[in-house]
């Protein structure tokens, strides 16, 4: 079955937002990265200007952790359009609505959010796990600012938080491994990544098409 799904799941600053954009760039296929959290809030009635403005009154582990996974910023105890509490676990469930929805559509990337782990069963999805050495993520994370103590901390603190939030909603290691079509490091650049994603999809349909005419 063609690939017709790409999922980047990726450690905090390997990059891994640019490539899924440059890779959706060359496919003429949809990004789904930021949009998903602008989705989530769009179907739950959520408005995300003010969600933004939220602290921590509850639930600040669950919170956090769905914050700094998901890259959205609701708080637990926020009302929808609908009169009841959009808390983490309702979020967590609109994820799964969501994602199942845009990888329906066919032709896309989708950036972490737990899609490779929604999307498993997928057959015409191709998931790609990106990683660096620590030195790589805090160059790359400095370039947004932050001082090489901060860009430390980052690396280390985001990470654990995705790793819980993983453990917590799918009770699987993060990264789970056996779930990666491809494991890839881009200390070797963008550019040598998304050619590599490409190839190994070429050479993997090349594959399936060869068992598909000898059977």
């Amino acid at each position: 079955m063609p690939v017709k799904i790409i999922t980047v799941e990726r450690e905090y600053g390997s990059g891994s937002a640019n490539i899924a954009r440059t890779l959706a760039e060359r496919l003429g296929w949809k990004l789904w990265d930021q949009e998903l959290s602008a989705e989530i809030a769009r179907v739950a009635n959520v408005d995300t200007l003010a969600a933004r403005r939220c602290d921590e009154r509850v639930d600040p582990l669950l919170y956090r952790l769905f914050k700094v996974y998901a890259r959205g910023s609701y708080e637990r105890a926020l009302t929808t359009g609908e009169s009841r509490v959009f808390d983490t676990d309702c979020m967590v469930d609109m994820l799964h609505q969501i994602i199942e929805d845009v990888a329906s559509r066919g032709n896309c990337v989708i950036v972490g959010r737990g899609s490779p782990y929604i999307l498993r069963k997928h057959p015409d999805a191709y998931h790609v796990f990106v990683y660096a050495p620590v030195d790589e993520k805090v160059s790359r994370i400095q370039t947004l600012g932050k001082t090489q103590n901060e860009a430390l901390e980052l690396v280390h603190e985001v990470d654990r938080e995705r790793a819980e939030f993983i453990h917590h909603y799918f009770g699987k290691e993060w990264p789970c491994r056996p779930l990666y079509n491809l494991m890839i490091n881009s200390k070797f650049g963008d550019d040598f990544v998304i050619d590599s994603i490409l190839q190994n999809i070429e050479l993997l349909q090349q594959r399936q098409t060869q068992r598909s005419v000898s059977a």
